[in-house]
């Protein structure tokens, strides 16, 4: 059986392996990040401090394309969560970077790529309540931000793998979100669990339970058909909830697996989205 470490980092770290430190971890996204022009900042929202990355240089344009983050390093053993969820590979920034045009911000998810002793960076938050209300609600206020920086009137969220969950939370509350996009996305955390036969993330909210409001957003849910962590099933299940003239696109792509080869196929996959 596979354990709740495994599954949502997606990354198998035995205890003798050299792990990068939050400090190192945060390092390296900095420099992705100014290979591309763009820059850190910190956005307080609620009782976090929310990490998100922003061009230097902002485009202008209606539209904003926010992208959220994975679950990051949220475990380092099946028993013991981590001290600091900061990813060690930011495959959600990876993504906001490889976007062809049009103007893209990114933004963290709570205690990633800040120092997680802050206030607000209890282990609960990127353990089982990792979708609770004052999180979606912290998340909520920093699109405000970001909205506001960019002059953006509308917004397409991207969410990768649990992001997605916290993107279509976040479409389920807004009004001025005009596409929901997800990779890898887990869009129903109830299934996920009872399929992994793992304990449920109690204190969460599940995107599942949002279908209705979300019948009117645009959603385009890519996966990959290797993806062991979310398999395509679960997505198309998600998708089937929904009325057969509302159901979102759910596109599989062969070979691909929870974090392999997206950013490097980024900007076609992205062009499929209109």
């Amino acid at each position: 059986m596979k354990t709740l470490v495994v599954l949502m980092a997606g990354l198998l770290v035995s205890a003798c392996a050299s792990l990068p430190s939050p400090a190192t971890r945060r390092d390296t996204a900095d420099a992705l990040a100014a290979r591309q022009g763009w820059q850190h900042i910190d956005i307080p929202a609620r009782s976090f401090d929310l990490a998100a990355y922003v061009p230097r240089v902002q485009a202008s344009g209606e539209m904003l394309s926010v992208y959220i983050e994975g679950d990051g390093f949220a475990w380092f053993s099946p028993s013991q969560p981590s001290s600091d969820p900061t990813p060690i590979n930011p495959l959600g920034l990876k993504l906001a970077l490889a976007q062809p045009d049009g103007p893209a911000a990114y933004l963290a998810r709570p205690c990633q790529f800040v120092d997680a002793e802050a206030s607000g960076c209890a282990q609960r938050y990127w353990t089982q309540q990792r979708f609770a209300p004052e999180v979606i609600a912290a998340e909520d206020q920093a699109l405000d931000a970001l909205k506001a920086r960019f002059h953006a009137v509308q917004l397409t969220l991207v969410g990768y793998s649990g992001g997605a969950a916290v993107a279509a939370l976040l479409a389920e509350r807004r009004h001025d979100v005009s596409r929901l996009i997800t990779v890898a996305g887990n869009l129903d955390p109830v299934a996920w669990t009872r399929y992994h036969h793992v304990e449920p993330l109690t204190g969460s909210l599940n995107p599942a339970d949002a279908r209705a409001a979300l019948k009117g957003v645009r959603q385009w849910h890519f996966v990959g058909g290797q993806d062991r962590v979310v398999p395509p099933a679960l997505v198309e299940s998600f998708a089937d909830g929904f009325p057969a003239a509302q159901r979102p696109t759910v596109r599989i792509e062969p070979g691909y697996t929870h974090d392999c080869c997206w950013t490097e196929n980024w900007p076609r996959l992205i062009e499929q989205v209109h």
